[in-house]
């Protein structure tokens, strides 16, 4: 993914196309057509999206489309040059090559033929916008470029999600910082035990756990079991190299979710959270409260 486009090609397209202005109806999801094209004028369209998650679905893609990725919340404005831009291809995603575009210059990110892998990749948005150019096709029906996004931090509640990182994540345990923090900022907080483990995939294992306290969620990862055991259930993922083995200690969770994956992010023994917990509350140095008394 290192290969840099430079050609006289390129910069013919780049430097006397006529731009289009063109931003999504909500800011976050765009969705347009090739045929909208006049394909001797060479367009090159400006698509800005504005959100930390979102879509793009290009039918019948001709020309090309500039798409300009922006934070629009507070946490991840601050953090501007640590933030990352992933992207998901659809698996039936096909008819043009997805570059990195800066200053002219052209990086290759996934050719048509990658995308059909559906697999996750990530880039610095420091590193420019992402420049979606049509394949040479003859038959341009039944093509449609289409992926997720999402914008996130190198902030501890997401080091877990592989796909952020370029290299294998290490296991290490959370810092006390860390852990307060995922506690305020997680898609996911509670107690529980983990039961089984599974391999997922080449990067991940898939881990089953019980919550007996669900403190927070995002949407319905968990659901609640019910019977005997009276807890909530649900699958997390973590790194391959971090599979855990079935314990009957109490781990407090934490973790987010991307494109649609519940992953592990600081998972603590309950015991030590509530001895970190308790001194940062009679200090006043915890970042946020949550009710675990």
């Amino acid at each position: 993914m290192s290969m840099t486009v430079w050609t006289a090609h390129w910069v013919t397209a780049l430097l006397f196309c006529r731009a289009v202005a063109q931003y999504s109806s909500d800011q976050c999801n765009w969705r347009g057509s090739g045929l909208s094209h006049e394909p001797h004028l060479r367009d090159v369209e400006q698509v800005y999206l504005r959100c930390s998650q979102g879509s793009l679905e290009w039918l019948y893609p001709t020309g090309a489309i500039i798409i300009n990725l922006r934070p629009n919340s507070e946490l991840l404005s601050r953090h501007k040059t640590d933030i990352q831009a992933c992207i998901k291809p659809r698996t039936n995603s096909k008819g043009s090559h997805i570059y990195l575009e800066q200053v002219g210059e052209l990086k290759l990110l996934l050719t048509e033929e990658q995308q059909a892998q559906g697999a996750v990749h990530c880039f610095r948005i420091t590193e420019g916008a992402l420049y979606v150019e049509a394949a040479a096709h003859s038959d341009i029906s039944r093509r449609i470029t289409a992926f997720q996004y999402e914008l996130m931090t190198s902030h501890p509640q997401v080091h877990m999600f592989t796909s952020v990182h370029q290299e294998p994540v290490p296991c290490k345990p959370c810092s006390d910082e860390e852990v307060l923090m995922a506690v305020c900022t997680s898609d996911f907080v509670g107690v529980g035990v983990f039961h089984s483990t599974a391999t997922g995939n080449d990067a991940s294992a898939v881990a089953v756990v019980a919550l007996s306290q669900l403190l927070r969620q995002k949407s319905s990862l968990f659901v609640w079991a019910g019977g005997r055991g009276r807890s909530w259930t649900g699958r997390v993922r973590v790194p391959i190299q971090c599979r855990l083995e079935p314990q009957r200690d109490q781990y407090l969770l934490t973790g987010s979710v991307h494109f649609g994956e519940v992953w592990l992010g600081c998972a603590p023994r309950y015991t030590h959270f509530m001895d970190l917990y308790e001194r940062a509350y009679e200090e006043g140095t915890n970042p946020c409260e949550i009710n675990v008394f």
